[in-house]
């Protein structure tokens, strides 16, 4: 699939970073997560969901003033183009934010009139109350569907100084192990087990891999377009994966007007990755 690259010219229990609506732990670390790329059938509605529902702020990149939405330790950039469906059913079934009051979270999404479809998203063991379904003692968890059905979890975590930010990207697939691999070997997270599902962790997100019985699509022109990772060296880290034999879908490129490196790759599964070097300089 051919991938437009003009926006780029223009422009259970994880603890996230009490920090403000930017890629701060970018400053600090060789790779982090970076952002979330939505194919939007409506931009505005989805502007409406993740800012007046989830409470991201208002942002824009670039020289032409991209409109963006700002979490601690994400970004969120659209492009308008109706996906071919939503997150479910994909690579990246969903993406997961954690708050430290779980109950107003809900009240919030509710109120602004998402469903919360927490319901269908657990076991049928599993006890739900008011859309909220108890992990253990100290974690619980809700699931909401935003415009063009992106599934949405969030994870309470009462320590949190922020009232939102980024947690986990959530994978399914029939070969999760493989792709908790994959996501170390690559990226250099740190493999975790012992939860309901492997994951790795890389500073400030989860990368959590739950399998899947039924076969999964990659994400190009889903709801959930892309994944985005940000580099201190882009450059040098295009050249190991190169080296490691893994071939690049957009070679490395750097938009001077944006003052960003961009290159795309694509996991074993389908998954579209973009890599990222500028984009912790977003405030």
């Amino acid at each position: 699939m051919t991938r437009p690259l003009t926006f780029l010219a223009l422009a259970l229990v994880f603890s996230p970073s009490a920090a403000s609506a930017q890629l701060t732990l970018a400053r600090d670390n060789p790779i982090v997560y970076g952002h979330h790329h939505i194919a939007a059938s409506d931009i505005n509605a989805h502007k409406k969901f993740f800012i007046d529902a989830l409470g991201g702020a208002a942002g824009t990149f670039g020289p032409n003033k991209v409109e963006i939405v700002k979490f601690p330790n994400v970004l969120i950039f659209f492009r308008q183009q109706p996906p071919t469906g939503g997150t479910k059913g994909t690579t990246v079934n969903h993406i997961g934010f954690s708050v430290p009051d779980l109950k107003k979270a809900v009240a919030r999404i509710k109120a602004n009139g998402y469903p919360m479809i927490t319901r269908g998203e657990v076991a049928a063991t599993q006890q739900v109350v008011d859309d909220i379904a108890p992990v253990n003692a100290n974690v619980s968890i809700a699931f909401t569907m935003g415009p063009d059905d992106v599934k949405v979890e969030l994870v309470e975590q009462k320590q949190q100084t922020v009232p939102i930010a980024l947690h986990h990207v959530h994978f399914f697939g029939p070969q999760n192990t493989e792709m908790q691999a994959w996501y170390a070997k690559v990226f250099g997270a740190k493999p975790r087990t012992g939860g309901n599902f492997p994951a790795a962790d890389l500073p400030g997100v989860a990368l959590n891999f739950s399998p899947s019985p039924d076969p999964v699509v990659g994400t190009a022109g889903r709801a959930l377009d892309h994944i985005g990772f940000e580099f201190k060296d882009l450059e040098a880290f295009c050249k190991k994966l190169e080296g490691m034999g893994i071939k690049l879908a957009v070679t490395y490129r750097k938009a001077q007007a944006a003052g960003l490196g961009v290159a795309f790759v694509t996991d074993p599964w389908g998954t579209s990755i973009e890599l990222n070097e500028g984009l912790g300089s977003v405030n």
